[in-house]
């Protein structure tokens, strides 16, 4: 079986695009360019390679050729990095220019709370030389090896400490939580006691905690049941807002609607200024963090695993 370049580097347009007519426009080619070759792709592997919904997905078989075709263009766009010289957009035109030239796109998972905090700066640290525009999928550290595993992204933030099929893993630290509440939040379902260093966590029932109000991030969010369940030891099903952003999320306990587990570094500044408490001083849970990436010698993926690496070092706890 051979495979041509550039029906697999038209094969990842059509999927990042969602349509071949998108794919088209970002190729620069016919729709009817792009059908060919799709066509051609799928007469060389004999497998249906995409789901020709909206958007168009890859089938199981083509997630397999969707891996294998992003490492093909990662792989190409190192070696014209490091030979010095421009790729210009496949219509054969040979045009010049900052906008004929192919950036090489990186996409990678990232949870939203890491999005929030750290890891924006870790990717502004990256090299201009590499050309590197990142594509950014918001997805739980639970959940994210699965965009890993079917070759939608290139690297990953996971809770998951065991690599991927192909990919390299490395330890990045722990990110604390902690249970926060306004102060009148917890006045009003746990007593005046909560967030005070003498608090007695007899008076700390799990009726309360039955009662109050608690802000997950999504349905994908565990961290306040695990807190529950640890804190109570019983399953507790307590009303409940869904707030899917990091940011918004602590607006949401600061406001009041109420408690939940938040960042350490997220928290301070408004604890630190009296508008938040813990609900119990001294509890945590804290969630380890890894950063997978395919396994590929690539001066790109390595330097984005550097920084990534280093920003994680400056913001959450090792050891």
């Amino acid at each position: 079986m051979s495979l041509d370049l550039e029906h697999l580097k038209t094969y990842v347009a059509v999927i990042d695009s969602g349509t071949f007519e998108a794919a088209a426009t970002v190729l620069r080619i016919t729709p009817s360019a792009v059908s060919q070759r799709i066509k051609a792709l799928e007469t060389s592997t004999g497998r249906v390679l995409i789901r020709r919904t909206k958007p168009a997905a890859p089938t199981d078989s083509g997630e397999v050729v969707l891996r294998l075709a992003r490492q093909v263009v990662l792989l190409e766009a190192d070696a014209v990095a490091a030979l010095g010289v421009g790729s210009t957009l496949s219509d054969g035109r040979g045009a010049t220019g900052p906008d004929t030239i192919e950036r090489t796109r990186v996409p990678i998972v990232v949870n939203a709370d890491s999005l929030a905090t750290w890891m924006l700066p870790a990717l502004a640290e990256m090299p201009a030389r590499f050309g590197a525009c990142f594509d950014v999928y918001r997805e739980d550290e639970e959940h994210s090896v699965e965009l890993l595993r079917n070759g939608t992204a290139m690297a990953a933030v996971t809770a998951s400490a065991q690599a991927v099929q192909g990919c390299s893993v490395h330890p990045l630290g722990r990110m604390r939580y902690r249970p926060m509440a306004s102060v009148a939040f917890a006045a009003t379902w746990f007593g005046d006691g909560v967030g005070s260093a003498s608090f007695s966590t007899a008076s700390f029932n799990s009726d309360a905690f039955a009662r109050a109000p608690l802000v997950a991030f999504d349905r994908k969010d565990t961290l306040q049941d695990r807190y529950l369940r640890r804190r109570t030891r019983r399953r507790l099903d307590p009303p409940r807002h869904y707030i899917p952003a990091s940011a918004d999320f602590a607006v949401a306990v600061r406001l009041g609607l109420g408690w939940g587990m938040l960042p350490e570094f997220q928290s301070a500044p408004y604890e630190e200024d009296g508008q938040l408490v813990p609900l119990e001083p001294g509890e945590f849970i804290d969630v380890p963090l890894y950063w997978q990436r395919w396994k590929l010698d690539s001066p790109l993926l390595a330097a984005l695993s550097e920084t990534v690496e280093r920003a994680a070092a400056r913001s959450l706890r090792t050891g």
